[in-house]
């Protein structure tokens, strides 16, 4: 069976793009924003407040409380409507990420997955990075953001997905260590990524 993949990504490095288009060559299931859907269904909260917080990490909530408890814990923890949204939205959607990959092979996009996931079976765990031109050039391609503004927007991308990991696991994101396959997609295009993935993810299709 070919593996569940958790994809990290520094911004404007193309990773949402690498992790979806993967999934349509594998036909496996692909989790991005559609998690933030998902989260909200399940709170009962709207979309838009829980896009406000995604990947955005609060100081509030107990260590203890995240990681002690075991597969499924997220909609279940005592307190949780008490909580701040953060905390809540990561909580509802660990608990969503581990029933995805139980469920089967699926691409995951940031959130820890690769934390998250840290105990199951059969995981690909992705960091796609590239230098800070290719990222500049590829977030002002897309117009997401004005040219002179864009190597600051960057770098405060990067420390919010940075602090969000960091708070809501004991790793760092920036270790590479946590990941088995790291990918510069400044050095290759984004087919010649996926198709790079796709090879690893069937080697691993045991």
């Amino acid at each position: 069976m070919l593996p569940v993949i958790t994809i990290a990504r520094q911004y404007g490095s193309g990773g949402h793009e690498v992790g979806e288009k993967l999934a349509q060559k594998l036909g496996i299931p692909f989790y991005d924003k559609a998690l933030i859907a998902m989260a909200a269904k399940q709170s009962g909260l709207s979309e838009e407040v829980f896009a406000n917080a995604d990947e955005k990490a609060t100081s509030s909530l107990l260590y203890s409380m995240v990681m002690g408890s075991g597969y499924g814990f997220g909609s279940r923890i005592p307190g949780l409507t008490e909580m701040p949204i953060n905390d809540k939205l990561f909580l509802i959607q660990s608990d969503i990420i581990k029933k995805a990959a139980g469920e089967g092979p699926c691409v995951i996009i940031g959130r820890c997955a690769d934390y998250i996931l840290r105990e199951f079976p059969h995981c690909l765990n992705v960091f796609i990075h590239a230098d800070k031109a290719s990222r500049v050039q590829r977030i002002i391609s897309k117009e997401l953001c004005e040219e002179k503004k864009a190597p600051d927007f960057i770098t405060k991308k990067d420390k919010q997905r940075a602090n969000y990991y960091n708070f809501y696991s004991n790793n760092r994101w920036d270790d590479l260590s946590n990941y088995d396959f790291t990918l510069d997609t400044s050095k290759f295009t984004i087919d010649q990524a996926v198709e790079l993935l796709e090879d690893a993810a069937r080697k691993l299709d045991v």
